[in-house]
């Protein structure tokens, strides 16, 4: 992708093919029911939530989405993450296999009550 300045999610999702804008807005909701309340921005050029800090990023890349949920997310996972690839703080799911939301909304949840313990 060429570089850009996104503003907003909906900005960032429009810049993509239909196909892959339908499942970008869909790991959007996902998130968004995960986490009521949560804050939309654009961090990294990428969709970001917000919720006592940063939740999780999201992306679409040619081939793959990643979802970004932070290291910590990745380790109490791993159990679960063993058919996709990671990296220490990455999840990528190819474009050819269905997109686990439920997955992604235990992810976010517990991301949500991982920043909750950090304000307290």
């Amino acid at each position: 992708m060429e570089k850009t300045n996104f503003k907003t999610i909906d900005d960032y999702i429009h810049s993509f093919p239909d196909d892959d804008q339908k499942i970008l807005q869909e790991i959007r909701q996902t998130i968004l029911k995960a986490a009521p309340g949560a804050e939309e921005v654009i961090s990294y050029q990428m969709p970001t939530f917000r919720l006592n800090g940063i939740l999780v990023h999201f992306a679409a890349f040619k081939n793959h989405f990643s979802l970004f949920p932070t290291p910590s997310a990745i380790v109490a996972f791993r159990d679960r993450l063993t058919g996709y690839k990671t990296s220490k703080g990455t999840i990528i799911f190819t474009k050819n296999a269905p997109i686990p939301y439920d997955l992604i909304d235990e992810i976010v949840l517990f991301r949500v009550q991982e920043n909750q313990k950090k304000k307290a």
